[in-house]
């Protein structure tokens, strides 16, 4: 009994202590987290504005009832996913040079999914009648629908990346080391990640009246451009945190080549596999094509040129390749500055093309042949600025408290005293 009070009183410490860190910094990150927190009251105020209004507001209609929320919330999964790529080779390799950075992409999977649960939030027009999905309370369709899944394993893997950095913090703040319980929820983890944008592909490939979508790629692909943007969004955070916090011995040069040429292969292979689907569908020339030719070239209905998308699909196709020939080449690969303009070619070419190049198609045409050009309103990335500014709000303050107790610089006055 006298342990469990110990350990509860060092935990309550710790929770102070991990606030008393978040809240404190210099003027630049006070005027960084004052930004956020902005973006987070104008997102709020917009969605407020959304639910008196109706869906109404934003650019979606019957003929196309998913749009940037869905495509945020596609590709921030992926970037949740992505976290698997630091924590597989430190626990199952013993890749070292990890060890300092895999808190960063643990906390990066809770920001990407904080994020790609308030989009579909923003996405629910009812949100009062969300709890019939969650079992116990409401009546979910389980096992037989894929959304219940979604429900399931997204809120299950946000458990887990708490759960896993939130413990070895603790410990490392009370001058203990972690019990070998830890490692089942670690290892879970790994299989968990992938199943995470699995049943996320399952949504959009089972539905049979959608070709663009049912197609048996959708998963693969999913993986492989999650695999490429995620590492590129953790090596931009890498090189902030270099460049503007002490943490910058911890985070080594060979640790970011790593990602980088896990970067590069993964995008590789998503070229490959869009390359796979467009000869597939353009070869065999089906109606199936319809979906893609409108995102490439444009679709004629009725004398008038639907072409909205054709633009953003050939930007995200050039930033892809772009990104590719920067990270091929060693010395743009290794130099900071051409390896954070590649990063961030890829992760915007993949957001284009796993958000509107993947959810608007899907539904141009429909399936009675209706023709909807859609594009976010004003409001709707009003929105989205707030959700993404809530989730990089989370991760600063993770970030904070992480690399001030891993650095020794927070410690519990009695830690390794007992």
């Amino acid at each position: 009994m006298k342990n469990i009070l110990r350990e509860i009183r060092y935990f309550l410490d710790f929770v102070f202590a991990s606030i008393k860190i978040a809240l404190t910094g210099d003027r630049r990150y006070y005027v960084w987290l004052a930004s956020l927190v902005m973006l987070v009251v104008l997102g709020t105020y917009a969605y407020i504005y959304q639910l008196m209004h109706g869906l109404i507001v934003t650019g979606m209609r019957d003929q196309v009832s998913w749009g940037l929320y869905i495509s945020n919330f596609t590709f921030f999964v992926g970037v949740a996913a992505s976290a698997v790529l630091i924590v597989a080779p430190l626990y199952l390799y013993n890749y070292r040079e990890f060890e300092y950075i895999v808190t960063f992409g643990e906390f990066l999977a809770v920001a990407a999914l904080i994020i790609a649960l308030t989009n579909v939030l923003a996405d629910v027009g009812r949100v009062e009648r969300l709890w019939h999905m969650f079992p116990l309370i409401g009546t979910p369709n389980w096992p037989d629908s894929m959304l219940v899944w979604d429900v399931l394993v997204l809120n299950g893997y946000l458990f887990l990346n708490l759960l896993i950095p939130g413990y070895k913090l603790y410990k490392k703040y009370i001058g203990s080391e972690p019990s070998n319980w830890i490692k089942f929820f670690i290892f879970l983890s790994i299989p968990w990640a992938i199943s995470i944008h699995t049943v996320t592909a399952f949504i959009y490939a089972g539905l049979s009246a959608r070709p663009y979508w049912n197609t048996a790629l959708m998963a693969p692909r999913f993986i492989a451009s999650a695999f490429t943007s995620g590492p590129a969004i953790m090596i931009l955070v890498l090189l902030i945190i270099r460049k503007y916090t002490f943490y910058r011995k911890y985070i080594s040069e060979k640790a970011i080549e790593t990602l980088a040429q896990i970067t590069l292969i993964a995008m590789l292979v998503n070229l490959f596999l869009l390359l796979s689907e467009l000869y597939t569908v353009f070869y065999s020339a089906t109606i199936h094509q319809v979906s893609l030719k409108y995102l490439f070239f444009g679709l004629e209905h009725n004398g008038k040129v639907y072409a909205a998308l054709k633009p953003i699909a050939w930007l995200s196709l050039f930033m892809q390749i772009t990104s590719v020939a920067l990270l091929l080449y060693p010395k743009t690969r290794r130099n900071f500055k051409t390896l954070a303009a590649a990063c961030s070619l890829n992760a915007t070419g993949i957001w284009l093309e796993k958000g509107m190049g993947l959810v608007v198609p899907g539904f141009v045409p429909t399936p009675i042949g209706e023709i909807w050009e859609y594009m976010p309103s004003f409001m709707e990335w009003v929105i989205v600025a707030g959700t993404v500014a809530w989730g990089f709000l989370v991760y600063t303050l993770m970030l904070k408290v992480a690399k001030t107790i891993e650095a020794g610089l927070a410690r519990h006055p009695k830690a390794g005293k007992e």
